[in-house]
């Protein structure tokens, strides 16, 4: 059945596009990236413990059929595939890389396959956008999986509480998806209502919730209350300015329904941004993560920041987290930028991320990525990871 999914969905523009243009529009668009990853290891004290290398060949095809004037379906199919040195990030219970990968982002349904699953090569595949959407009037409603993007912050989202993800993730641009209806009503200026459900058979795997937009002077401000697998919500948010700079800030409460397997936690966040007349911009954030690892375990080392278990209530290994960030037009085709990641934990741990981009030409781009971890032990700060990517990205 899910290979018929996905050979239905590689033919629809074929198949659409002998329809009468007049009555029907059908759009599609994407990208093919081909990014080169190294990975430096420095585990266990020396300057040059390992090294991987790999390959990712990132294929999208965004499809868009629209039948009417409030009727669309949206089908997006992403197909990457894997080589190199695969089996040094297979899982201890013996899950392959392949097996791995397949289990990310699936939501309800299981809309992926692994074509192929080898020590050096992995080929997958994945709808991870599939809904309708019925538009009239002031009344907007979707089914399928989507992306439910309740979050305002740049960096962390306490109020993502159906599709979290991480800042480190940042060759994924689209995001995760849900697979939920959602209803929305638009009531006034910059003001709606909306309710979504994420479909579930296990009530402790349910999410369902209601959102509240309403604009007040030059700030526009959220209100969410519901329920997230296993958690009461109650969480707000607000974007507006700070004289000529740009104040954004969340927050979230969750309250464990069953109290004896999970504390209560409270995630917070608040950041600032701003451009400068010679087009330098800045953008600087907290989080408060009260449901961080480190309390509840001890010491976490920084090399934690890549396995954590992501979630709105967890944002991030530590309970505090400091955001700092650059980026400047070096020329009108070159791009600089570099983040800054801090925690004021016992580890002290640090995340640098430097990003060079350069557009060749119309639809051609190449970024050049950096991430460094650190952290620091009795002899000092040390990196216990680097990693570089070179990505090439045509877009269509």
């Amino acid at each position: 059945m899910k290979k018929l999914l996905f050979f239905i969905l590689l033919a629809l523009p074929a198949l659409l596009s002998a329809q009468d243009e007049e009555q029907e529009s059908l759009e599609v668009s994407g990208y093919i990236k081909n990014m080169q990853t190294m990975l430096f290891y420095n585990l266990g004290g020396g300057l040059d413990d390992s090294y991987q290398q790999l390959n990712l060949i990132h294929n999208r095809i965004n499809t868009t059929w629209q039948p009417s004037g409030a009727l669309k379906l949206r089908a997006d199919l992403r197909t990457r595939v894997f080589y190199g040195d695969l089996s040094a990030f297979q899982g201890f219970d013996t899950l392959s890389y392949g097996q791995i990968i397949d289990n990310e982002n699936n939501d309800y349904f299981d809309l992926s396959l692994v074509l192929l699953d080898e020590d050096s090569w992995v080929v997958h595949s994945m709808i991870d956008r599939l809904y309708l959407e019925y538009i009239k009037g002031d009344w907007e409603v979707r089914l399928g999986r989507q992306r439910i993007n309740w979050g305002i912050s740049t960096v962390w989202n306490p109020n993502d509480i159906f599709n979290a993800f991480s800042f480190t993730d940042f060759d994924y641009e689209e995001r995760p998806g849900s697979d939920a209806l959602r209803i929305k009503r638009y009531t006034g200026f910059a003001s709606s209502v909306e309710v979504a459900v994420r479909m579930f058979d296990d009530f402790d795997e349910a999410a369902f919730a209601g959102l509240w937009k309403f604009n007040k002077g030059t700030y526009d401000f959220q209100v969410l209350g519901g329920y997230a697998r296993r958690d009461l919500v109650l969480g707000g948010g607000w974007a507006g300015n700070l004289g000529n700079a740009g104040l954004k800030g969340e927050l979230t409460y969750f309250h464990p329904l069953e109290r004896e397997e999970n504390k209560a936690a409270f995630a917070a966040t608040i950041g600032l941004d701003y451009s400068f007349s010679n087009s330098l911009y800045i953008n600087a954030g907290y989080l408060f993560n009260d449901n961080d690892q480190s309390r509840q375990s001890g010491a976490v080392s920084v090399i934690n920041l890549f396995g954590f278990e992501l979630s709105a209530r967890n944002l991030y290994p530590y309970r505090h987290a400091i955001f700092s960030q650059f980026s400047y037009p070096i020329t009108p085709l070159l791009n600089g930028s570099a983040a800054l990641i801090y925690s004021p934990v016992d580890v002290h741990a640090l995340f640098l991320n430097p990003v060079l981009t350069l557009s060749v030409k119309e639809n051609w781009d190449i970024d050049l990525v950096g991430q460094i971890v650190m952290d620091k032990e009795d002899s000092g700060y040390r990196s216990p990871l680097q990693a570089a990517f070179f990505r090439l990205k045509f877009s269509y």
